[in-house]
């Protein structure tokens, strides 16, 4: 009797699908009856009853709330989104190159290491909900404010005007000035957001075989030529990979989510919280798919 035998793609697709089988009961149990009663929410009114909850059907009523007469919420969704726009390849670039600082061989490289991955720590827990609060910045404008006879407050000093007027007598474009001026003025929002970042990374640039860089140097390749020509290519997986979480993470807390969180749960207006949600998660899927389509085009992949 002549039996079939799987091909090695056949291994490979079959042991990825066991992969997905706890991610597909995770979803199947714990998302995807929350998902449809959101969507049924957002479009009807719920009203809390002696036997649970009624609903009205309101059909787009909620969302013509939240986009047209809530007087909040666009401002706080276009403000979020900008905010990604701009910190995302900040990110990004911020931690590659400490990535590559920190491939290098110098005294101390273990500690570095551990400095750099210092903000994934104080991105959790108490230190980000610190941070999420205002406390820092409340403390270090009073810290300023004491020290300094003007009264002058400690986001204003943090500015980089000092940067903007050098790059600006260099003949620098001033959308490329404000560009970076805005880069340093929001530096700790950077470093604390690019610990896992740099960490990926980090792992990439280690996995490059060590005998790609002996041929370009026996070749006669520069420390620039190398870098462009195969560092580049080998981690821009990863760059692909770093910039979906990042765009994730930049979603997970801030107005929008609070807003969601308040309309829900104080107001307690779920069909208009329900439309919120869906617009938020409508814009940040469609920020996803434009993300990759871009990046994606130029991977590549070393077989």
């Amino acid at each position: 009797m002549k039996t079939s035998k799987r091909t090695f793609e056949q291994k490979k697709a079959q042991t990825g699908m066991v992969f997905l089988i706890p991610w597909v009961l995770g979803f199947l149990f714990f998302f995807a009856v929350p998902i449809y009663n959101s969507i049924l929410y957002s479009f009807n009114e719920l009203k809390a009853s002696d036997t649970g909850y009624s609903l009205t059907f309101k059909g787009l009523a909620n969302y013509n709330k939240a986009l047209f007469v809530d007087a909040n919420f666009v401002r706080d969704l276009t403000s979020v989104i900008s905010q990604t726009v701009i910190n995302v390849p900040l990110i990004i670039i911020f931690s590659l190159f400490v990535a590559v600082l920190l491939n290098q061989k110098f005294f101390g490289r273990a500690f570095a290491r551990a400095i750099f991955f210092l903000p994934v720590i104080l991105a959790s827990g108490i230190a980000i909900s610190i941070s999420n609060a205002g406390f820092m910045q409340q403390i270090m404008q009073a810290s300023m404010a004491n020290t300094d006879p003007t009264g002058a407050s400690a986001s204003g000093l943090l500015e980089s005007i000092e940067l903007r007027v050098m790059l600006l007598d260099l003949g620098v474009s001033e959308s490329i000035v404000a560009y970076l001026s805005g880069a340093v003025d929001r530096i700790y929002e950077i470093i604390s957001q690019s610990g896992v970042q740099i960490l990926i990374f980090l792992a990439g640039l280690q996995s490059i075989s060590p005998s790609l860089y002996e041929a370009s140097k026996i070749e006669g390749a520069t420390g620039y030529e190398a870098f462009w020509k195969i560092t580049f290519p080998m981690v821009s997986p990863l760059i692909l990979t770093n910039l979906i979480y990042s765009i994730i993470d930049s979603f997970m807390n801030n107005k929008i989510t609070q807003t969601v969180d308040t309309t829900a749960f104080k107001n307690l207006d779920f069909g208009l919280s329900s439309a919120m949600s869906w617009i938020y998660f409508t814009l940040i899927a469609i920020i996803l798919v434009i993300s990759t389509f871009i990046v994606s085009r130029r991977v590549f992949y070393h077989d």
